[in-house]
């Protein structure tokens, strides 16, 4: 199957900044510059390299950004007094916190800590909440919601479809499946969950005409569980080891793509696919939060 098949992350998601440029002018002619706030514990490699990304679009689109980083064994008071700090600063119209924390952080007291109306990665209970009612005015998880767009964006009917999400995390899977089935445009899908407690994972996915992988399993998806003609969406990032050997490795995500590509209708790549998506609904949380906040 030709490229012509893949549904490209990176274009639609600077199809999304520059509809937000134009937002970010009207806000600035009024005298409010959109601001976002990092968080990060730690020195763990992949959360630099995710927040350096997301510092380079605020830069390029004009939103103004600062991050903050603790030491790996800094206490949760400590992280949970900066925050509220950040709450308390109207510079910061949105705060994310890098994951993953250390093991001896709560992770939901911290989300729980951070303003709804500054949580823009969507992942206070208000927020969560908000989602689980069809409430659109909370804001939506940003990868669920990206995903949701590039759907939406690929031309992917989703009304009436039947969609398999591999994954119930709190992050991707369970908000994923809510984003689907919501009764509102561009949703009305039936859903099924999988996880690791599912009998017979294959057969749930070969009824699958939209297929999102966020497992975090290597290339679990094979060529034999996909229905001829799906769409699929590969959430995973994983760190294998390399053809090299020893002291090498590659990122792969949860679809084995070279070998699902020739029968998927439609299929993300990986890198290119969600991840650009992840982070431009971040900006577009952002920018929607100083909406209101300039209200």
């Amino acid at each position: 199957m030709p490229p012509g098949n893949l549904i490209d992350g990176r274009a639609i998601a600077k199809q999304l900044l520059d509809e937000l440029a134009g937002r970010i002018a009207t806000l600035k002619s009024r005298g409010v510059q959109p601001g976002l706030a990092f968080v990060r514990v730690g020195d763990d490699p992949a959360s630099k390299v995710y927040v350096g990304r997301k510092e380079k679009t605020c830069a390029e689109l004009g939103v103004l950004s600062e991050t903050h980083v603790l030491n790996e064994q800094a206490n949760e008071a400590d992280l949970l007094a900066l925050l509220e700090r950040l709450n308390a600063d109207a510079r910061w119209h949105g705060i994310l916190v890098q994951a993953p924390l250390p093991a001896h952080i709560n992770q939901a007291r911290v989300y729980s800590t951070v303003r709804p109306d500054k949580d823009v990665d969507g992942f206070h209970p208000v927020n969560m909440g908000k989602l689980m009612l069809g409430d659109v005015s909370g804001f939506r998880p940003c990868t669920p919601a990206g995903i949701r767009e590039l759907l939406i964006r690929a031309g992917v009917k989703i009304s009436g479809a039947e969609a398999v999400v591999l994954g119930r995390g709190n992050i991707v899977g369970k908000p994923m499946a809510a984003l689907l089935c919501q009764k509102e445009k561009h949703a009305n899908a039936t859903v099924t969950i999988c996880h690791s407690g599912t009998r017979d994972i294959a057969a749930h996915c070969r009824r699958a005409e939209i297929l999102i992988a966020a497992m975090g399993v290597p290339e679990f998806v094979k060529a034999d569980m996909v229905k001829p003609g799906a769409t699929v969406i590969d959430v995973g990032v994983n760190r294998i080891e390399g053809l090299a050997g020893k002291g090498s490795s590659r990122l792969v995500g949860d679809v084995d793509f070279l070998a699902v590509q020739p029968i998927a209708g439609k299929i993300t790549p990986n890198p290119g696919g969600v991840g650009p998506m992840t982070i431009a609904m971040l900006l577009q949380n952002t920018v929607r939060a100083a909406e209101l906040a300039s209200e």
